[in-house]
């Protein structure tokens, strides 16, 4: 029997307005920005603090990826709907989908099966062009730095050789990763090496998704390092009188998306930056309004516990003022297997011994949601090809560390697929709540913070600083921005920074080859090993599938 797809899915829902959505929520039609029949962008207006200390977040993370998937974004969606079907109020809130991976390997990103958010064409392509705002804001910056270097009267001094800024492009083209601009003359500005990145990557994404407000968005736009001067002296963004401006390119960005499931619980879509060069997870702007609006909100951060979890508590959640009540990490049968040295082709093969094997890894991610001092569930997303047997030895391996694991089939079944989930969830939730505890104080200096993310989360013994890494210290140290959190880029598929080493290294060397700068976003980024942040296209990509007949149908959106 062959299983629909996930677009011919998504197609077979019948969508109701999202004025309907709306109203549910107790939001007047008036006050949307809509965007079609399906999709409306809400005003800051319903953020309400009183309603956000009520509401209760529940965080979706996950053991180390795979390229077998575990399904965050799936498990996330129909725990939200499974707590809607239970007689709760709650609303999903997730990232928004970059285009390029879409069309690159990945396809579509906005769940899948019977737990998926709507409309999913829209959703993947473009949606109500957040992303495109962030790049013209990004890329004005741009503009005007190279215009200020040419400019022979009314310049800064910026040093061509200093500059950090990059532009941005929402889609994969490796060809652009390192360029050279300026070319063809004076009259054409003066010759730099510089690059792209992809929209998702760039500090203003991360920028969008800290804000907490329009003023807060101005205000983070304008401390963007640049560069240095000649006699150098640091360049902001606001010395180039620029945050004015790409404030103004965002003005619409800023306001979260309403849209819906396949069983018609609210979703929030806002932002999406990576987790392994950023943040990971949605804005704060989305998580104050849903949880404004809602009894439950569940979220996800990008990755594993390591990366998206980490980032979300240290980063995010302290900034924002919030803490989850409850962490559930998504896990597979396929992935333990993974872990526990099963190569990917022999994934489907029931194998016991590699589950257990391949615990070491999601005991490790147990173990660092504990240390926040935050309680956990693991919920077993599972595969038509996973045995009971496979199943029951997960959930007694769980048990053995006093974990709950529960299996979910909402790929299959939707929210229905969670409902034993949502209901352990809500006994957690119940209880009195615990804030979360901080992985380091802000006053610590800039290597204790590394040091405790390298050794506590990831399992280093020891941390290496490259030359240039530790000529990066001195420069935070001496602008004055060491009290900024941290956001370690590294490889999303290892607990390490060797994306070879599965399950749970321990004891190797962490090394940090580089330390950027993103002071508007409200962080410095320690870079351990190569992080892409210009995606390439695969020898096959899957825009090669994607396709729309005469009635606007699209095919390919897997």
């Amino acid at each position: 029997m062959n299983m629909l797809s996930d677009i011919e899915i998504a197609r077979s829902i019948r969508m109701k307005p999202i004025t309907d959505i709306a109203a549910s929520l107790n939001i007047p039609q008036e006050d949307l920005s809509l965007y079609g029949k399906y999709k409306a962008k809400l005003p800051l207006s319903f953020i309400d603090k009183k309603n956000i200390d009520r509401s209760n977040l529940i965080l979706v993370s996950a053991m180390s990826p795979t390229p077998a998937g575990e399904g965050k974004t799936t498990v996330s969606i129909g725990l939200s709907m499974a707590l809607n079907k239970i007689g709760k109020s709650s609303i999903v809130a997730l990232r928004e989908p970059s285009l390029g991976p879409i069309f690159g390997i990945k396809g579509g990103a906005a769940g899948g099966g019977y737990s998926q958010v709507l409309p999913m064409e829209d959703i993947n392509l473009h949606f109500t062009g957040d992303f495109s705002a962030v790049e013209k804001a990004n890329n004005l910056l741009a503009a005007l730095i190279d215009n200020n270097i040419q400019n022979k009267t009314n310049n800064l001094g910026i040093n061509p050789g200093s500059v950090v800024w990059k532009r941005v492009m929402d889609m994969n083209d490796r060809s652009l990763r390192q360029i050279i601009i300026g070319l063809g003359g004076s009259a054409n500005g003066v010759p730099r090496e510089t690059g792209f990145d992809i929209t998702a990557a760039s500090e203003l994404m991360a920028i969008l998704c800290m804000a907490k407000d329009m003023n807060d968005l101005q205000q983070r736009i304008g401390n963007i390092f640049i560069g240095y001067t000649y006699d150098k002296q640091p360049v902001y963004c606001r010395d180039l009188k620029a945050d004015g401006a790409m404030t103004v390119l965002m003005k619409e960005a800023i306001f979260p998306n309403l849209v819906q499931t396949t069983e018609h619980t609210p979703a929030i879509l806002h932002g999406g930056p990576f987790a392994n060069i950023a943040q990971g997870t949605n804005s704060t702007i989305a998580t104050y309004t849903a949880m404004s609006l809602s009894e439950y909100v569940v979220t996800e951060a990008g990755f594993g516990f390591d990366l998206g979890g980490e980032k979300f508590l240290d980063l995010k959640c302290r900034n924002a003022g919030i803490s989850p009540k409850v962490v559930v990490l998504s896990a597979t049968v396929r992935a333990l297997k993974y872990h526990g040295g099963i190569a990917i082709a022999d994934l489907k093969k029931p194998d016991l011994q590699a589950i257990t094997n391949g615990m070491e890894n999601l005991n490790k991610h147990i173990e660092n949601v504990r240390s926040f001092g935050l309680p956990v569930i693991v919920a077993i997303n599972r595969f038509a090809t996973d045995t009971d047997d496979e199943i029951n030895l997960v959930k007694k391996l769980c048990n053995e560390r006093s974990v709950q694991a529960i299996p979910v089939d909402v790929w299959a079944k939707g929210g229905e697929g969670a409902v034993e989930l949502a209901e352990a969830v809500l006994r957690i939730a119940k209880r009195d709540p615990v804030p979360f505890k901080p992985l380091y104080e802000l006053s610590h200096p800039i290597e204790k913070k590394i040091e405790k993310i390298a050794k506590n989360i990831y399992g280093a013994s020891q941390i290496e600083y490259s030359k240039k890494a530790i000529s990066d210290l001195k420069s935070i140290n001496d602008l004055g921005l060491a009290g900024l959190p941290v956001c370690i880029a590294k490889t999303q598929k290892s607990l390490s920074d060797n994306p070879a080493l599965l399950g749970a290294p321990h004891d190797f060397i962490f090394n940090i080859r580089e330390i950027e700068i993103a002071a508007g976003a409200g962080f410095v980024i320690p870079i351990s090993g190569e992080i892409m942040r210009m995606p390439g296209l695969p020898s096959i990509p899957s825009a090669e599938h994607i396709a729309i007949d005469d009635q606007g149908n699209i095919a390919g959106l897997f």
